[in-house]
């Protein structure tokens, strides 16, 4: 098993929702995060902005207000079988990319143990390779 972890921008937060239960994923957790990519700002844009004294409501404008502040985005997790990692990294990119800095950012982890708090059944995962 593998936990899919990822950081996604606010507004994608439906489209992901949908992508992942069409894809055959319902079962995931969504939380609300504060943070920043290490992109840095295009000088062109910013002295764009600084010609016309308005900032873009697009990820540009993003772009260019994120190096010294935190930015407002969703964190998703789920976890899936192996087999099932790339048809839900797929899904979750699907919903998400823009071609866009700051789109997000995914990442897989093995899953060693389960437990069932219900019943405290545990479990041990042999993992069966890379991702």
């Amino acid at each position: 098993m593998r936990e899919i972890m990822c950081f996604i921008r606010m507004n994608r937060v439906n489209d992901t929702k949908r992508a992942l239960a069409e894809h055959g994923f319902p079962a995931f957790t969504c939380r609300k995060c504060l943070g920043r990519g290490k992109k840095s700002i295009d000088p062109e844009l910013l002295n764009a902005v600084i010609a016309t004294g308005e900032m873009p409501m697009s990820p540009v404008g993003e772009n260019l207000t994120e190096s010294a502040r935190l930015i407002a985005k969703r964190f998703f997790t789920l976890v899936v079988d192996d087999r099932d990692v790339k048809k839900a990294v797929d899904a979750i990119i699907a919903a998400n990319q823009t071609g866009n800095p700051g789109d997000g950012k995914i990442f897989v982890l093995p899953i060693t143990e389960t437990f069932s708090v219900r019943t405290g059944e545990g479990h041990t995962e042999i993992s069966k390779g890379g991702v």
